[in-house]
């Protein structure tokens, strides 16, 4: 269906506003000085509202989504590509998302990066991320989709080394980077050959022929697909860029990390069901993938001491979760948990953010303690973060993460209902380790650190207080009741013919839901025990088991398997290429035509003798020469 003009309009500029905000303040920001976040905070205020308008439209028009193809992009022979945008109810949902969460960031920025030297820089590549996420999840073809991809991964790796000078910020981009391009070559291979097995990359296009495309070239299609999904959602084994991604500046990890771009591989997913939904193999590795990543990286969390790497291997669990419900088929509760994971771990990063501003930059959690009185304000939001996180009924949470944990058990997959279970103990557990650690017993803290700390700005608690709002009710207003929910039937027309159990308080639901939540709360008297009651505790189990510990601390060894494998093989690889190939052949060819003609030239330049006669000799003998040549010639 044709939009009307008021929702083209709408489309145009929250793909604009942002744009023009990067353009202008890149140029013009560094005369702008301390105010060089007006622009950009602004464009992406009106931005914000112009994505919870076309939210509106689509809310009313749940059946009628609006399709526009705003201009033809690209043209090779009768093959067209159109710079065109679809507002379904799966897009719905991610302009709320990404409008909101990204309107807070970049306000809760301007405490944040306040006094920094590349300020106006900052904010210009908030606004180019803003520009390319919407671009990506408005696209209504897999082309443009793939432009706003690889917009937020330049982005992403601009922010991430935003602090250039220091080297690990500056490795940490080219790790997300190039660890990115992995993913995203699957991407492509996944596009061509979208193209030649339908020959088109339009959505409505590629889906309508989904049931025609071959079995073996399905599978293919959804494989390569999901390697650029593993890449970007920072899935194993491409999950080593997000961890290090922590180096960048705290409100990029709110925004990129944890709220929006990670998120672009599940949305990919989901937005591909027809693809998928008609490849029971393809769904199985999105599963299990999915199922390992999520108890990997929180069995990683629970001995890492940093505490936005804490939710940094929280973040990549999550996600796991995520897949863990596509892979089962559970559309729905998937971008529900996608939904409300936006806003509660977008707040535990700014909360994260707030205790390293007021602890003058420590991110280590040992030299930390005793803060929820001095930070009240960001203690209490940041606890709602991580009871919302760990699934405490009734916070966001709960009602996702348990709808996820019931499908997988209802559709018979008992292994991973039993991994999931697990993994939300695990969960519990550093949640509140990093609860306890951070804000609770004294402060371990130098005294000059100790002197200093203070409650940030309000710039920066406005935000947290916002974004505690949705993270504790969020699941309530959207998911009651469970598998029946506001956003289950919102969802029901990009999710079409999925079936789904009934949902039973006094039946498998609840007893499910309620198992879960003893879980949570289990994980939680575990953390209290050992990181509040018996400190010692810890430091006993590590030493009873030193296998174990080390295996989480140095996150499974995963940076030396990439050191040993794909680095130093690389760099081998490479160093052969430049000793045994471009200087032995190459460099070998180049320098040896050049010894020929040197022997040449050698050997000719003993004809030089300054001789007249030898000269005259050398003209008859030639003459000679030449004359017989003609005789013979003459003489055939």
């Amino acid at each position: 269906m044709e939009g009307t003009d008021a929702m083209k309009l709408a489309v145009a500029l929250i793909v604009l506003l942002p744009l023009a905000g990067f353009i202008v303040t890149l140029v013009f920001g560094k005369r702008m000085g301390t105010r060089a976040h007006v622009l950009p905070v602004a464009l992406v205020t009106a931005t914000a509202v112009l994505a919870v308008y076309a939210f509106e439209w689509v809310f009313r028009h749940q059946e009628e989504p609006f399709v526009w193809d705003a201009f033809t992009w690209l043209v090779a022979g009768r093959y067209e590509v159109t710079w065109g945008f679809q507002v379904d109810t799966l897009t719905g949902v991610m302009l709320l998302v990404v409008g909101i969460i990204g309107m807070l960031v970049h306000y809760y920025s301007i405490g944040y990066m306040h006094g920094d030297g590349g300020y106006y820089r900052f904010f210009a590549y908030l606004n180019l991320f803003m520009f390319a996420m919407f671009v990506l999840i408005l696209a209504n073809n897999f082309l443009l989709l793939f432009l706003g991809w690889e917009g937020v991964g330049l982005c992403s790796y601009l922010l991430i080394a935003f602090w250039f000078p220091k080297k690990t910020a500056s490795q940490a981009g080219k790790k997300a980077f190039l660890v990115n391009r992995v993913g995203d070559f699957g991407f492509t291979l996944g596009m061509l050959l979208i193209f030649v097995t339908t020959g088109t990359l339009q959505f409505a296009g590629v889906f309508d022929k989904a049931e025609m495309i071959g079995a073996g070239t399905l599978l293919w299609i959804c494989l390569l697909l999901f390697t650029g999904a593993i890449g970007k959602s920072a899935q194993f084994p491409l999950h080593v860029w997000l961890p290090d991604a922590m180096e960048g500046p705290t409100p990029v990890s709110a925004l990129i990390h944890a709220a929006t771009m990670v998120n672009a591989g599940v949305y990919m997913v989901a937005r591909s069901y027809p693809l998928f939904m008609h490849s029971n193999t393809a769904m199985l590795v999105v599963m299990v993938v999915g199922t390992f990543t999520a108890i990997y990286a929180a069995y990683i969390a629970i001995t890492q001491n940093d505490i936005k790497k804490v939710i940094a291997y929280s973040t990549v669990s999550s996600l796991g979760f995520m897949f863990m419900a596509l892979g089962a088929g559970a559309w729905a509760a998937g971008i529900f948990y996608l939904f409300a994971h936006g806003f509660f771990k977008g707040l535990l990063f700014l909360c994260s953010g707030s205790v390293i501003h007021a602890m003058g930059g420590e991110q280590d959690m040992r030299k930390m303690g005793g803060l929820r009185t001095r930070i009240p304000v960001t203690f209490w939001t940041m606890m709602v973060g991580a009871v919302a996180l760990i699934g405490v009924f009734p916070f966001a949470g709960f009602w996702a993460k348990d709808e996820i944990l019931f499908a997988d058990f209802t559709h018979h997959y008992y292994v991973v209902w039993v991994v999931g279970v697990v993994t939300a103990f695990l969960t519990a557990v550093f949640a509140f380790r990093m609860m306890f650690m951070t804000f609770f017993g004294e402060s371990r803290a130098d005294a000059e650190v100790q002197a200093h700390v203070h409650e940030s700005p309000k710039v920066m608690t406005i935000p947290l207080v916002l974004l505690a709002i949705p993270a504790a009710a969020l699941g309530v207003v959207v998911g009651w009741p469970p598998e029946e929910g506001w956003i289950h039937t919102f969802l029901e027309p990009v999710f079409f013919d999925v079936e789904h159990e009934e949902f039973a308080w006094l039946g498998t639901g609840g007893a499910l839901m309620a198992f879960s939540l003893v879980v949570a709360l289990v994980g939680v008297y575990v953390a209290y025990v050992m990181y509040l009651k018996r400190r010692e505790l810890p430091a006993q189990l590590a030493a009873r088991v030193p296998w174990a510990y080390q295996a989480s601390l140095r996150k499974m060894y995963m940076d030396e398997v990439y050191e040993v494998a794909p680095i130093r093989s690389t760099i081998a690889f490479s160093n052969w290429l430049w000793t045994g190939f471009d200087v032995l052949v190459i460099d070998g060819i180049v320098n040896g035509l050049a010894r020929l003609w040197d022997w040449v030239g050698a050997a000719l330049r003993q004809l030089q003798t300054g001789r007249v006669q030898n000269y005259a000799f050398g003209i008859f003998a030639g003459m000679l020469a030449l004359v017989i040549v003609v005789g013979c010639i003459w003489g055939v």
